[in-house]
């Protein structure tokens, strides 16, 4: 058996972000406080990295705010210059949030299971194609 389970991150937190700039900032609320240990371990800048692509040109941070079971997301050079020069679709940053929601990330199953996480549409691999149980 697996220590690992991929859940979809809309399992874990809601979501919302919006622009500053060229910098888009992502906002990721724990459904449950006590969940904001799974979601800080899960979202990290390399996985944001990795899920976001090439459409990110600068650096990527991330930290808790544990007051209110939440994390911050910070993606510098990403929206093309800005809501005001970017020929982007989304120059504002308004989707990120959503898209981000979508991404399977990694917690450990017995701390999931004891926070009281449902593994309901977990899975063995990162794709969601191998159901957990």
């Amino acid at each position: 058996m697996t220590s690992c389970a991929w859940v979809p991150l809309s399992e874990l937190a809601h979501g919302r972000s919006g622009d500053k700039g060229d910098c888009i900032n992502i906002g990721l609320v724990a459904h449950q406080r006590e969940w904001l240990e799974l979601l800080s371990a899960a979202v990290t800048p390399d996985l944001l990295r990795e899920w976001f692509g090439d459409m990110l040109r600068g650096e990527v941070r991330v930290w808790e705010l544990p007051g209110i079971g939440a994390i911050n997301c910070l993606l510098e050079g990403a929206l093309g210059g800005g809501g005001t020069t970017s020929l982007m679709l989304d120059a504002q940053g308004k989707a990120w949030g959503q898209s981000v929601l979508r991404l399977r990330v990694p917690v450990d199953i017995s701390r999931a299971r004891a926070l009281g996480l449902s593994l309901n549409a977990a899975s063995v691999d990162r794709f969601g194609e191998v159901p957990l149980d």
